[in-house]
């Protein structure tokens, strides 16, 4: 049985999925995720197949705290997910 290639439409939902589940710990109340993987083809972290997502989250958690302490909350979420089956994020987080 062969693979389904990186980019392909099931790696990205799974993916996505992925995403989802870990950030959940965050409670959104609004989450947009974007794979963007086919912007960055031939890029050095895309060749082993992991993927390029743009995530904009707005959660309450993230009430009085900087811009980097919001982004450090994701990516403490993710961790274990970088840099691979995620080799890269571009994050909006918002308050509601």
């Amino acid at each position: 049985m062969t693979q389904p290639s990186p980019l392909s439409p099931d790696v990205s939902a799974e993916r996505t999925a992925l995403l989802r589940d870990r950030l959940v710990i965050l409670q959104p109340t609004d989450l947009e995720i974007e794979d963007q993987s086919h912007l960055h083809a031939g890029h050095a972290g895309s060749r082993g197949g992991a993927s390029h997502f743009r995530l904009r989250i707005t959660s309450p958690r993230f009430d009085g705290l900087s811009r980097v302490a919001r982004q450090r909350l994701v990516y403490d979420a993710l961790q274990d997910l970088i840099p691979f089956p995620i080799h890269a994020l571009v994050l909006e987080t918002q308050v509601p």
